[in-house]
């Protein structure tokens, strides 16, 4: 109750709060800001927002565990050290006590301190095991570089060692041109034998990272990448069909989820509506297509919702309401983020139940762009 009471009160100030978190912990703590990129636009909120996502969680031990383990383990590729946690916990609690004074108190502190020993002894521990087994980074030099259009390219790269991961994930990516500045991107091909890793990249207006892996990468150079993350994965332990929703390079993991099934062996229904604006920019429509031919369960819809009708034109989530039922799907959704809430709330009123809708965080999705 002291911990929703502190952060309601948070909400109106949130920007000054995060600002306040910075300049304590870069004030009494110099030697951790080479551990953040030199322009904290995106990271400015981040850390931050993590912290009190935790916090509102305090009571879920289920949904906090997972959520920082994965965190704790996310920031190895950082440098993140078990000794940085309690500097970051001294500026959280600065900046709570400066903008939540009606809320703060001997209490409330209390309250604050202890759940922020939960969270960061969850997390060092997540790091730790996962250092028993995992680097925190992996090197991967690109071996492919191929141009799909003037402002998307697909980047495939081989690591330097094995990299484990699952159809629809995703991974966060490094580039030489912008040290320490990750973004995420999801891998657009289920595990290969080969161990290559291919991502789709579209340039966004002002995107560093983005514009450089579409604009400057060739073969030769090195990325980093960090762990695999995401919990948009096939459940294989059923045989419910699939409705899955891909807008722009969107589409990359649900092609991916695709070879993910066929690579399985079991037929089931697999019905994918592909959304872009125009016409042109159905980047990854011949692959789908080569899939589709193979494998009678497949159907891919084009959905374009700008340009001359077509087939199917208007926004996805409209498009696919008009077919089903979807009751007894499980649905996954990859794209932008305004997409992905248009889209839930579509599928909900669909009769689809919410524990079977999947996608990634609509705060990671945000943070990914550039």
């Amino acid at each position: 109750m002291l911990i929703r009471r502190t952060m309601a009160e948070l909400e109106p100030v949130a920007d000054k709060a995060v600002s306040h978190f910075y300049a304590l912990l870069f004030l009494h703590h110099p030697d951790l800001r080479p551990l953040f990129p030199p322009a904290m636009d995106v990271q400015r909120d981040r850390l931050f927002r993590a912290l009190l996502t935790a916090a509102r969680h305090a009571d879920d031990t289920e949904t906090l565990t997972a959520y920082l383990s994965a965190l704790g383990r996310g920031h190895r590729k950082y440098g993140t050290r078990a000794e940085h946690y309690p500097a970051v916990g001294e500026a959280l609690i600065g900046a709570l006590t400066q903008y939540a004074p009606l809320t703060w108190g001997d209490a409330t502190e209390a309250a604050w301190v202890r759940v922020y020993t939960v969270i960061s002894q969850i997390m060092i521990d997540a790091a730790a095991d996962d250092g028993l087994t995992s680097p925190p980074w992996w090197q991967a030099e690109i071996v492919g570089h191929e141009l799909c259009g003037p402002d998307a390219a697909v980047v495939t790269v081989r690591p330097d060692q094995p990299y484990p991961f699952l159809a629809g994930q995703y991974a966060s990516v490094e580039t030489p041109w912008w040290p320490r500045i990750w973004r995420h991107y999801s891998f657009s091909s289920a595990p290969r034998p080969d161990g290559l890793l291919s991502f789709h990249v579209k340039a966004v207006p002002a995107g560093w990272v983005s514009g450089a892996l579409v604009h400057r990468a060739c073969p030769g150079a090195v990325l980093r990448l960090g762990p695999p993350a995401g919990s948009m994965i096939v459940d294989h332990s059923t045989d419910n069909g699939l409705l899955c929703l891909g807008g722009g390079t969107g589409i990359a993991p649900i092609k991916a989820l695709v070879e993910d099934v066929a690579a399985h062996g079991v037929a089931r229904p697999v019905e994918v509506f592909y959304g872009a604006r125009r016409d042109g920019e159905f980047h990854v429509m011949d692959a789908l297509r080569e899939l589709e031919q193979g494998h009678s369960w497949l159907s891919v819809r084009p959905v374009v919702s700008e340009g001359p009708p077509r087939a199917l034109s208007g926004q996805l989530a409209n498009v696919v309401r008009e077919y089903g039922p979807w009751k007894d799907c499980d649905a996954y959704l990859s794209g932008p983020p305004e997409m992905i809430r248009s889209g839930v709330d579509t599928l909900v009123g669909v009769g689809i139940p919410s524990h079977r809708i999947r996608h990634d965080s609509i705060h990671e999705l945000l943070a990914a762009t550039g």
